[in-house]
């Protein structure tokens, strides 16, 4: 999809992360706020960083599994139906962006070809910019 569009819905402009302003890196952010997907993409990220055993590898999936379904909430709290434009350039949207882009980069970390496929399509779809900035 275009994210200019004219069909799509209007450009989704998610409210600030409730973690914005807490360090994400901290156990404390995660207990205060788990709906959060930048506490989630955070925590994804750090351990993709970190993931060299099968036992890592899946604690980077589970985190990012985690980040992926708070940031589909939190699109559908706020209006998404499924489908249009999630711009980057709105920071309160980057956590979203981030948390899809880590389940793409932890899928393909355990042999999950389809679901690497599907969310790097849905960061497409989403915003086309973000593939490049997050996956390639």
């Amino acid at each position: 999809m275009d994210i200019n569009d004219l069909m799509a819905p209007p450009p989704i402009q998610l409210p600030a992360d409730p973690a914005a302003e807490l360090d994400p890196t901290l156990t404390s952010t995660a207990f205060l706020h788990p709906e959060s997907p930048l506490v989630w993409a955070t925590r994804a990220e750090a351990a993709l960083a970190a993931a060299t055993s099968d036992e890592t590898k899946l604690v980077a999936y589970a985190a990012a599994r985690t980040g992926y379904h708070r940031s589909l909430d939190r699109l559908r709290a706020n209006g998404w139906k499924g489908w249009g434009p999630i711009p980057w350039e709105h920071p309160a949207n980057q956590p979203v962006l981030r948390a899809i882009a880590a389940l793409a980069r932890a899928a393909a970390l355990i042999g999950e070809t389809h679901e690497y496929d599907r969310c790097r399509q849905m960061l497409s779809d989403a915003d086309p910019a973000s593939v490049a900035r997050l996956l390639d």
